[in-house]
């Protein structure tokens, strides 16, 4: 879904230029540093230090671009390239056409269709005599192409004879990346690295939340046809398509070898978006990744310009807009699809929600992904008792914070069935599947899907069969709509959902009180006396940290790197948080890009310590077995030891004095920061060393007892108000 489309865009006829049909592709210094697989700096000195380092082409000067050929050339002569990866010459083709990434990836999935569904007619252009023979001939092919696989009206336009002519070199090369990895997964880098490049433009579906979307619609059954009004780059209609395709592996499982059942048939994907360029990318993503369905992508505003108004659809999946205004308030007054109310200006979302009630068949599904907001503003409230009293809405399910942009908030997931000729008795389904909310430490971390996806799945599933649910304090409620009909026609999960037994019931709470109790006795034995000492501070002779690494005394690396691997398992990440609270490790590592392979993380290991590097506090932590072999994250830097020369304890105590970090850090208008490399420690032999960091140890131990006090005593003192306030204690 891209927010800043327009529909005057549904059409695209652009054609290039005949003076910029001759210019070179050009690739930026980034794309340099990717080429030769150093960083940017890299590039930089490159250009310092080397006459014959091409010249700039175009870009501006903060910002230069090369030509690839000479670059590619240059770098072959340095000895730092030894041939281009086909998959990063066919991406900086794409990123230095002279018509933009997006039209010359619509060009090269294009393509890459035509070397899938027609393999013999590629290789017969690929071996055409010349460039302007290839180009000249391959617009009728893939007009043809695309026109079986998408239909009429399809939005992969503009594959003039003119807008392909500077495009030979990248079909021959889309075609060889076609033979190589296979024209889906192609297509998938490619696209990939587009939106991964482009983040800003457009507003992406996760797949976590794509796949839960899809098994919530299916659950009544298999899904023929299924549509997304507001398709962005395809993920729910993609997820739709695997999860029919799941259900179909498990009907052949069940029936037999041979015997086919009714979700054998191939489902039909209608996608709408208005964004003229997304809308042709996603229309070529899914006819490549799903082969055996039927793809209809328009290009059109849907609320203005319905492209399927008489779509009877088995589930409509939808990630609208949020928060718009002109989304055709003033136009669509009297629009038929308003058939429970006209939404208000600032009531976006329930337009949506209208609209996916119109598409649908009836008894069939509809999901959206909706703005807590919707369920409980005032100026909706007319709309959404009427979806309650006529039995539409079915469920409201709200996810934990990060599911989906804007990721600071935890969305709901509304679950509509459109009534038929007997509507159900109107109940309403309520879950909290975000769980507990998180403490200051848990960041923005990933929330954990397997969990959320249960916890919603199985609800749904229950409620949908049985007409009800078993109640689940805190996590799952049935409500008869009657008891919502009040002024404010609140669904908010959370306001109609009983609390869960304070902190476990009187029995947890009596086991916190015991470990309390013991955790007290063992801080006592622990709180430290400062023996006498001399009457002024030590004159130690110092060193900074800079200079044991440049010694190699130890190691420095920086945290934050890493991504984890596709379909394997990856470790914890050590946060900042994590440091200053004494915590374990908590944070989850991105996924990597489809664009390309996992990156290493920083693994800690036993002895490491670790230093925050924001936020103006005086923290080191040492890494012991319980934590080794976590991901080291951002704003943290790691220091490595060599054993025979520093004691892990005492350089972390040392790093930890308050002037210490005073003298080494530096002050912006909003922040503080950490240059690890100019702290201090004195040169004093091993064995002293290890005295002092035998105390410092003792001082962590301490500090640590201290914590845990802290955090019992606050557990006890909530779970006891929360009993008295709930009942579940007494006041006796």
């Amino acid at each position: 879904m891209a927010h800043n489309a327009s529909p005057d865009n549904a059409t695209d006829t652009r054609t290039v230029p005949a003076r910029t049909q001759d210019r070179p592709t050009e690739v930026t210094a980034a794309g340099i540093a990717r080429l030769a697989g150093v960083g940017r700096a890299a590039v930089s000195n490159w250009r310092r230090r080397h006459a014959d380092f091409p010249k700039p082409v175009g870009g501006t000067e903060t910002s230069p671009a090369f030509a690839l050929r000479e670059i590619e050339q240059w770098l072959r002569d340095q000895g730092k390239l030894a041939e281009v990866p086909l998959r990063e010459r066919v991406w900086q083709q794409l990123v230095g056409h002279p018509a933009g990434a997006a039209a010359a990836l619509r060009q090269a999935g294009a393509v890459l269709l035509l070397a899938h569904d027609r393999p013999a007619a590629w290789q017969q252009l690929r071996a055409a005599a010349d460039d302007a023979e290839l180009t000249g001939v391959l617009p009728a092919v893939l007009d043809a192409v695309l026109a079986a696989r998408l239909g009429p009206g399809h939005p992969v336009r503009g594959l003039t004879r003119e807008a392909l002519a500077p495009s030979a070199a990248l079909v021959r090369a889309t075609g060889d990346l076609a033979a190589a990895d296979g024209a889906a997964a192609a297509y998938d880098f490619l696209l990939g690295r587009h939106l991964d490049a482009n983040p800003r433009q457009y507003t992406l579906t996760p797949p976590g939340p794509a796949a839960l979307m899809a098994e919530l619609a299916a659950v009544a059954g298999p899904s023929g046809t299924v549509l997304d009004p507001a398709c962005g780059a395809g993920a729910l209609l993609a997820a739709a398509r695997e999860r029919s395709a799941e259900e179909s592996d498990a009907g052949e499982r069940d029936a037999g070898e041979g015997e086919a059942g009714e979700s054998d048939a191939p489902v039909t994907l209608y996608g709408q978006e208005a964004d003229a360029d997304l809308a042709a990318l996603t229309a070529l993503r899914l006819a490549l990744g799903a082969p055996d369905a039927q793809v209809r992508v328009r290009a059109a505003d849907t609320l203005r310009a319905d492209a399927f108004p008489d779509l009877a659809a088995d589930a409509v999946l939808v990630h609208p807009p949020f928060n718009e205004r002109n989304w055709g308030h003033d136009e669509l007054a009297y629009d038929p699809r308003w058939e429970y109310g006209f939404p208000a200006r600032t009531e976006s979302e329930l337009a949506w929600v209208q609209h996916a009630l119109a598409r649908l068949r009836e008894g069939g599904t509809a999901v959206l992904l909706m703005p807590p907001a919707a369920a409980s503003r005032r100026s909706g409230r007319r709309i959404r008792a009427d979806l309650l009293r006529r039995g539409a809405l079915r469920a409201v399910i709200a996810l934990p914070a990060g599911a989906a942009p804007p990721n600071g908030v935890p969305l709901h997931l509304w679950v509509l069935r459109k009534p038929g000729t007997t509507p159900p008795a109107p109940q309403l389904l309520v879950v909290d599947a975000a769980g507990p909310a998180p403490g200051p430490a848990a960041g923005r971390d990933k929330p954990d899907w397997q969990t959320v996806r249960t916890t919603a799945v199985e609800a749904w599933r229950t409620f949908d069969r049985d007409g009800g649910i078993e109640e689940q304090p805190g996590v799952r409620r049935s409500l008869a709509a009657i008891d919502l009909l009040d002024d404010d026609v609140d669904l908010a999960p959370a306001r109609h959902l009983p609390p869960p037994a304070a902190a476990g019931g009187p029995a947890e709470l009596a086991r916190i009180r015991e470990r309390l109790t013991t955790t007290l006795a063992r801080t006592t034995a622990l709180t430290p006396r400062p023996d006498g000492g001399a009457a002024g501070p030590a004159r130690w002779p110092l060193t900074t940290v800079g200079e044991l690494a440049r010694s190699g005394a130890l190691v420095l690396r920086a945290g934050g790197a890493g991504t984890a691997p596709a379909g394997g398992a990856a470790p914890a990440v050590l946060t900042d948080h994590d440091v200053i609270g004494g915590d374990a490790p908590s944070g989850t590592l991105p996924e990597a890009p489809a664009s390309g392979p996992a990156e290493e993380p920083v693994l800690l290991q036993a002895g490491d310590v670790v230093v925050p590097v924001l936020g103006g506090g005086a923290v080191a932590r040492v890494t012991d077995d319980s934590t080794a072999g976590a991901a080291l994250g951002r704003n943290l830097t790691l220091l490595r030891p060599d054993p025979a020369a520093l004691d892990p304890w005492f350089l972390a105590g040392f790093l930890r004095g308050t002037a210490n970090n005073r003298q080494a850090s530096s002050y912006a208008s909003t922040a503080t920061r950490l240059d690890v490399r100019r702290l201090q420690l004195p040169r004093l032999p091993l064995a002293d060393q290890r005295r002092y960091g035998q105390r410092f140890r003792d001082l962590a131990a301490f500090e640590g007892a201290l914590r845990l006090t802290a955090r019992l005593g606050e557990q006890l003192v909530q779970g006891l108000h929360d009993g008295l306030t709930d009942g579940s204690v007494t006041p006796d």
